[in-house]
This record gives structure tokens, C-alpha cells and sequence, in this order.
């Protein structure tokens, strides 16, 4: 377990702020204490800097996890946003969206959402802004890309991508195994 050097740093903070934008800050200084990232076997994990002081009696070679994974590095360096971090990202998201009851489950078997599917859309929303899926009941499912902007959404046909799938809570079912 390592702190992230720069370049980490800054690619890792810049797919968060696609969700939340300025509340990044909020994620770090929260009232119960002070949180940090850290980086382990290629994976940003997000713990209490309680937690951390705890585990430095453990070696790093017996360290299997620490804290919440956020995401991996990829061998390009780019940072893939794992739905481990969801419960993170849901209370300080800026733009949202929220999709009817029928379409949840095809959006929890990792399809995109179509506009026939989509309830409502947070104001302002561009097109390939990073959003949170909640279902109608505002429960966090997952989160994407807008494929289209608010103003686009409204005049295209019912059978268009409105957000393109990249995580929901259907892949600690599908992906088990593979989720640290």
C-alpha cells in the first residue's frame, strides 16, 4: 500500500470529478474524519487515515485489500471507476438520472439506456457527462455517460441511447469472482 504519485493523482481525480465535479473535496475532508487514497496492486483504494495507521504493521505482500476500491489503473494508465465506489459517488453527484421501472433490469444486465426507459434527467445535463442511474425510487444503481444532452434527449426517437452503461450493482452478481 503506497500513496499515489502525481500522474495517479491526477487521472484518478479526474474520472471522479466526471460524477461530482467540486464535491471531490468533500469525498476527502468528510465530518467523521480525514479519508486519502491509496494505491495497491494497481487498484486506488479509498480509507480513513485511521485505518491506514492501523495497517502499517501489516506487510504489503500479505495485504490483500484495504479499505474501499475505488477503481484499477489500467496498463495504460487510465483509471476504470469500479462500482465498489457507487456508494461514494451517489450522495455527492451533480448530474443524475433516473430510469422507469422496466428498464432497470436490462440497465442492471450491463445495457445502455434507452430513452424509453429514462424517467427524469438532472437539469443541465451535456452530452458525455459523467451520471449517476438511479431507479425511480432513488436508489443508486450504477453510473455512465450521457450519449445526448438534456435538450437532445427530448426530441430523439424512444429507441435511441440516452447514457452509455459503464458500472451497475448487477456486476457483484455477473463478476463475483473478479471484484476485490
Amino acid at each position: 500500500m503506497r500513496p499515489l504519485n502525481e500522474e495517479e493523482t491526477r487521472v484518478m481525480f479526474e474520472k471522479i470529478a466526471k460524477y461530482i465535479w467540486e464535491n471531490l473535496q468533500l469525498l476527502v475532508d468528510r465530518p467523521d474524519g480525514t479519508y486519502c487514497f491509496r494505491m495497491h496492486n494497481d487498484q486506488g483504494y479509498y480509507l480513513s487515515e485511521k485505518i491506514l495507521k492501523l495497517a502499517a504493521n501489516i506487510s504489503g505482500d500479505k495485504l490483500v485489500s484495504l479499505g474501499t476500491c475505488f477503481g484499477k489503473f489500467t496498463k495504460t494508465h487510465k483509471f476504470r471507476l469500479h462500482i465498489t465506489a457507487l456508494d461514494y459517488l451517489a450522495p455527492y453527484a451533480k448530474y443524475k438520472v433516473w430510469i422507469k421501472p422496466g428498464a432497470e433490469q436490462s440497465f442492471l444486465y450491463g445495457n445502455h439506456v434507452l430513452k424509453s426507459g429514462l424517467g427524469r434527467i438532472a437539469e443541465n445535463t451535456s452530452r458525455y457527462q459523467g451520471v449517476v442511474v438511479y431507479s425511480m425510487a432513488d436508489i443508486p444503481l450504477g453510473f455512465g455517460m450521457a450519449a445526448k444532452s438534456i435538450q437532445d434527449c427530448r426530441k430523439v426517437d424512444p429507441m435511441a441511447i440516452v447514457v452509455f452503461h459503464q458500472a451497475d450493482v448487477g456486476e457483484y452478481v455477473r463478476h463475483e469472482e473478479t471484484l476485490t
